[in-house]
């Protein structure tokens, strides 16, 4: 376990999730008033860059974590953040009830164009500010499998059967859908929300994913 977190995948995944950290700092300068929206935290971890915002923000008591199912060992591990559960939909809070909204490579796991304009119409409707990022559509190797070009070059169901082929079916059907920067726009505009900046953080020549920050 400890040789597959020393690959080079993981150190790049890892020097990305920094990046973007950096990045995080840099807009939002948060104080210990600035409460923050986790959406997408993980009750359970299985790699050290897991809840990166729980183990990372220097004031866990401003943090409000949003998880699908139990909360048990999120709550246990992070003993001073708020963890609450809920089943999916509309999220259990009043509108602009935090200063910002964090969630990290979740938009492309909550399912399909129409949920993830959602998953963007609410958080903009319950944080001052978003933070949320995603994985490029085109980058050439996909970031869940490690498989190179695959997911750009087959159709969806094609795509789907060399999958299960490889034994990734796992990422398949509605594991994930990935978004280019025109679907982004295209979210972002149905979701209603005007104010955003969509940054590229690049490896080399590519676009690796995607940070959206959405302003009031």
């Amino acid at each position: 376990m400890k040789q597959r977190f020393l690959s080079p995948a993981y150190r790049v995944s890892g020097w990305n999730r920094r990046r973007k950290w950096q990045l995080f700092l840099q807009y939002f300068s948060p104080t210990p008033r600035t409460t923050v929206l986790d959406v997408g935290a993980s009750d359970a971890e299985y790699s050290p860059t897991d809840n990166f915002l729980e183990k990372n923000y220097p004031y866990p008591r401003a943090i409000t974590a949003l998880v699908k199912g139990e909360t048990d060992r999120l709550g246990r591990r992070y003993p001073e953040i708020t963890a609450v559960s809920y089943a999916g939909g509309a999220w259990p809070f009043a509108d602009k009830a935090f200063d910002i909204c964090w969630s990290n490579a979740v938009l492309e796991h909550v399912g399909g164009r129409a949920e993830q304009t959602a998953f963007l119409r609410e958080a903009a409707r319950t944080a001052r500010q978003a933070f949320i990022t995603t994985p490029n559509r085109f980058f050439p190797i996909e970031v869940h499998t490690r498989l190179p070009l695959l997911h750009i070059i087959l159709p969806r169901p094609w795509f789907d059967g060399m999958l299960r082929l490889l034994g990734r079916g796992w990422a398949a059907g509605d594991y994930m859908h990935l978004l280019s920067r025109r679907d982004l726009i295209r979210c972002l505009e149905a979701a209603g929300i005007r104010r955003y900046r969509i940054i590229k953080n690049k490896i080399f020549f590519w676009t690796l994913d995607f940070v959206v920050i959405i302003y009031e």
